[in-house]
């Protein structure tokens, strides 16, 4: 792991609020809503694959099968 994922999480936060900002201000709400819940679903599933090679790491250096 390496501090790529970090800026990547950042980016995705960025990203989303601008959006939500955009859609927010054209008087969007409930798309803006939905845009800021794909952000959040987006960042949760890059945690998640991050945490199932952790696991798998844990595995190969305990080894645990």
């Amino acid at each position: 792991m390496d501090i790529n994922i970090i800026f990547k999480i950042a980016a995705v936060g960025l990203i989303t609020a601008v959006i939500n900002q955009l859609l927010k201000k054209s008087d969007k709400d409930e798309i803006a809503t939905l845009v800021t819940l794909a952000g959040l679903v987006i960042v949760l599933i890059m945690t998640v694959n991050m945490i199932g090679e952790l696991f798998d790491t844990l595995k190969a250096v305990f080894g645990m099968y």
